[in-house]
């Protein structure tokens, strides 16, 4: 009896792990970029990013707005985290394409210095990742599934509310990016695009798209064949990068925006 209940029990969890697979890889619903689910998405992040700070920082003792920065920091790394543990739980994880050699999980896992131990070298570094990639990707999703997916929630926590962690942490905790932390943030992206090309090869994975595009539609359509796309990346990641840096530079020169 024992080893039939050994092997009964057995059985089912096999039936449950085979059951996450499928669903991990489903895509019911569908995701359509710029689709009704795309869009109350985005919506919802502008709002969140627009007010939650206003709110947190005229409004909350700074014990609230610490939680409020720990909760947002969790969320995003725990979105890439969770998806590790499932994949491992349904038996799909690949060290090929869930490891943490793309820019917008490493952002992840680095979110919560930010958040919980206001680390400034973090903040810098992950402001200008966060407001140019974590964008992008926000507007041309790598994914198929649509909401209310695991996938869609997911990515929405991984990468739109990552925008939203690094504006609450510039307008409540005060941090603010400078000159010498664009060159920083820079030089650390070209450094993790020098280690990432040998665990491509190592591995014959794709991260950081650095062999070929995403197999969904991106900016990257855009940029020519390869390799042509990564030095045009390269030099529009520096121009986005100055753009965001550029409301500091002209407050500092006091220049008005609004």
């Amino acid at each position: 009896m024992l080893f039939r209940g050994f092997w009964g029990k057995e059985a089912h969890l096999v039936l449950i792990d085979f059951s996450l697979a499928n669903y991990l890889y489903s895509n019911d619903p569908p995701f359509i970029i710029f689709g009704l689910s795309h869009i109350v998405g985005l919506v919802i992040a502008i709002l969140l990013a627009v007010y939650l700070p206003l709110y947190a920082k005229r409004h909350l003792t700074e014990r609230k707005q610490n939680l409020i920065g720990s909760t947002l920091g969790w969320l995003v790394a725990g979105a890439y985290l969770s998806w590790a543990v499932l994949e491992i739980f349904a038996g799909t994880f690949s060290v090929k394409l869930h490891l943490p050699f793309h820019l917008c999980r490493a952002a992840n896992l680095m979110l919560p210095l930010v958040m919980m131990k206001k680390n400034y070298r973090a903040y810098e570094i992950l402001y200008f990742w966060g407001l140019s990639a974590m964008l992008q990707a926000s507007l041309s999703p790598d994914i198929y599934a649509g909401f209310p997916h695991y996938h869609f929630i997911r990515f929405w926590l991984a990468h739109n509310l990552m925008v939203v962690a690094i504006i609450y942490a510039t307008v409540v905790y005060g941090m603010r990016p400078t000159w010498q932390s664009l060159w920083r943030a820079f030089g650390v992206l070209f450094i993790f695009f020098i280690v990432t090309i040998p665990v491509n090869l190592i591995l014959d994975a794709n991260y950081f798209w650095i062999l070929k595009k995403p197999p969904t539609a991106s900016l990257l359509d855009y940029f020519g064949p390869w390799p042509w796309y990564l030095l045009t990346t390269t030099f529009f990641a520096f121009v986005h990068f100055y753009l965001v840096y550029l409301p500091f530079q002209l407050r500092d020169k006091g220049i008005r925006i609004v």
